[in-house]
């Protein structure tokens, strides 16, 4: 019987938990020091995240995977609810213009979003394989309502970065598991009007855009987030100049430790501790879709493909946007930024994983 600490794909996400933890110190420090009067404010949130994460991730490794199956829809249910509940006014809370958050105890803050993103390859997996079995009852409309609507409620929100993940991990699953790419292109190009309307003719949207192709423009305000990651980048150089060390941390770079917190990572460790780190998290890619093609079961297939897409999908995204490869979004980078939410919840997901790699190599012994 495999362990989890025997499996490597384990061993890899916790180095990244360890190296997030010392990430959520150095970039978090002076700010929280200068806002709350604590210099491990968030250090020591973060930490609490931690070990509930490792708890989520524990419960799903000891789930029988007969129950995942059975209950996939259950998620996404959950995560629809909680996007439900976040617009509900005195409920949902509200920052940064937008309602994404569920006020919990002990001064947590959840976000359903993210359970949302994840709970997606669950539930679209189960539509495409186990609906004769688990929605004999239900009309096919009936479950594509439930899978459209808690999508609109994201844009409602509004959160654009959840919803632009899941509509790219459901072609992804579709292109995989065999519909003609000629349908997938045509829906693509159908798409191409509607992601239009919701990025140009949406102010706060279309500047991002425009600050993405020419930052220099407005490099005090629209461009000014990304003119500085690219900096600290720079600062950062072939070794960086060591942790604790980074300057654009210091009221420079906005969101320093939660959704840029990779900028100060490449200053700090520079190109060699940059190129590293991306080959942690391309490995547990890597070992995530080496396990799905080595599965049987096609629930289980699809499920552990859509897990590697939604992570790798996340972590493409903000390695662009932290680059200037792409358009600012407000998404952290799992397991290195601040944030309980997105840590909890890809604990979860990577300890159903590890626990289907288990029942894995217990089926090839």
């Amino acid at each position: 019987m495999l362990k989890p600490l025997s499996s490597n794909l384990f061993i890899a996400i916790l180095a990244l938990l360890g190296t997030g933890l010392v990430q959520v110190y150095s970039s978090s420090y002076i700010f929280a020091f200068e806002t709350y009067g604590d210099g491990l404010f968030f250090f020591k949130k973060q930490a609490i995240f931690l070990v509930l994460g490792l708890l989520a991730f524990f419960s799903a490794f000891s789930l029988p995977l007969k129950w995942v199956e059975k209950s996939s829809w259950l998620l996404w249910v959950i995560g629809f609810f909680g996007v439900v509940l976040t617009l509900i006014p005195g409920v949902g809370v509200k920052v940064g213009g937008a309602h994404r958050w569920l006020q919990l105890p002990l001064g947590i803050r959840f976000e359903p979003g993210e359970l949302l993103k994840i709970a997606f390859v669950f539930y679209f997996s189960s539509i495409l394989y186990l609906r004769q079995e688990l929605f004999k009852k239900i009309p096919l409309y009936v479950l594509l309502i439930l899978l459209v609507l808690p999508l609109v409620l994201l844009l409602k929100q509004p959160d654009f970065g959840s919803f632009s993940i899941i509509c790219l991990t459901a072609v992804a699953l579709l292109f995989i598991f065999g519909l003609s790419w000629k349908y997938i292109a045509s829906a693509v190009i159908a798409a191409i009007p509607l992601f239009y309307f919701l990025v140009m003719k949406v102010d706060y949207r279309r500047a991002r855009v425009m600050a993405f192709l020419d930052p220099w423009a407005d490099p005090e305000h629209k461009g000014f987030q990304v003119i500085q990651s690219m900096l600290s980048f720079h600062s950062g150089g072939f070794s960086g100049v060591g942790i604790g060390q980074g300057q654009g941390k210091l009221f420079f770079l906005p969101e320093a430790h939660t959704d840029f917190t990779l900028a100060v990572f490449g200053e700090e460790m520079g190109f060699i501790g940059f190129f590293l780190l991306l080959s942690l998290y391309g490995f547990i890619i890597y070992r995530t879709l080496q396990i799905a093609f080595m599965v049987k079961a096609e629930f289980l297939k699809s499920l552990v493909i859509g897990a590697a897409t939604v992570f790798g999908i996340n972590v493409f995204i903000n390695c662009g946007v932290v680059l200037g490869l792409l358009p600012t979004k407000g998404l952290t980078l799992p397991f290195l930024s601040y944030g309980g939410s997105s840590l909890v919840i890809y604990m979860f997901l990577f300890g159903i994983i590890v626990n289907i790699e288990k029942n894995m190599e217990r089926n090839l012994n």
